[in-house]
């Protein structure tokens, strides 16, 4: 077995069909399964898949487990060489997912590789970046990394459409689909427990790196992420959760007086936020950040 696709669904169920869908059209040139795990949608989706989709295999699960607790739920019975995590609202359009596979084949070492991720209007997505150290949240928070030529400083969130139209090799991408070696997964202890969702593949890529694998973003290879997509909107379950999950993150693996300059730069950050979008007559960003930095 080459890959095993592992999604997580909860409460999805056509949207997690259409992946399906795209994987049983486009995925050509090598052989994979597809691991379905069910957060405890209670909608029909586990009946609806096991009929719709028989050489699937789903997983029901009696709690929702997060992101990051369900997909180590599914790597503990795939059987390919490569995991693929796939987003429920992910699919492919095209068969170059057999590029990313020949890549990741030729690379040494490897321990992540994404492919391009694109919005449902083909425009590119923010999928990855550098680690969030202190000066690279500072330069986040103060809006620095947003200028142009940004990209340069290696910001913790790559925001510039050019930067990902070549391979790159980067701390950390989105979890939205990329692969791993299996043993690789296995070897660094899988997704952390403790984040429920936002933030869990920063924290693995993390730990990948320090294991001494690289990390990289393959644009040869497309796939298109719903997500928030192009309409703009942002999630405030998404904004929230990375502010616990940089916390976390810091609490984990740095020493307290980082912990302390993150909260610091965190909670300016924040309040700065509040104004600007205040100013522009953005009432639900600014109450969404009066919220994360509450957190802090």
């Amino acid at each position: 077995m080459d890959i095993s696709f592992i999604i997580v669904n909860y409460k999805t169920q056509e949207l997690v069909a259409g992946a399906i869908d795209s994987i049983n059209i486009y995925a050509k040139g090598f052989n994979w399964e597809i691991i379905v795990v069910d957060n405890d949608s209670q909608d029909g989706s586990v009946e609806f898949l096991r009929e719709k989709y028989p050489k699937v295999k789903v997983i029901r699960e009696k709690q929702n487990l997060g992101f990051g607790r369900g997909n180590n739920v599914g790597v503990k019975q795939a059987k390919g060489e490569y995991l693929f995590f796939f987003n429920s609202d992910a699919y492919l359009t095209d068969t170059s997912l057999s590029k990313l596979l020949d890549r990741t084949r030729e690379i040494e070492n490897l321990g992540a590789i994404a492919p391009l991720i694109l919005n449902t209007d083909k425009s590119i997505q923010q999928s990855g970046g550098y680690f969030p150290t202190l000066l690279k949240i500072f330069l986040w928070m103060s809006f620095i990394d947003d200028l142009p030529g940004g990209a340069a400083l290696k910001p913790f969130h790559i925001d510039h459409d050019g930067f990902y139209k070549k391979e790159r090799e980067l701390d950390w991408i989105t979890g939205a689909a990329f692969m791993v070696p299996a043993e690789v997964f296995k070897k660094v202890g899988g997704f952390d427990r403790e984040i429920f969702m936002y933030g869990e593949d920063v924290d693995l890529c993390y730990r990948i790196k320090k294991a001494g694998y690289r990390v990289l973003m393959y644009p040869e290879s497309r796939i298109v992420h719903i997500g928030q997509g192009s309409s703009g909107k942002i999630s405030k379950s998404a904004i929230l959760g990375e502010y616990k999950t940089i916390l976390h993150v810091y609490e984990k693996h740095q020493g307290k007086s980082s912990l302390q300059m993150a909260r610091i730069f965190l909670k300016i950050g924040g309040l700065l936020r509040i104004l600007v979008f205040s100013l522009l007559g953005r009432k639900e960003l600014s109450q969404i950040y009066a919220e994360a930095v509450k957190t802090v």
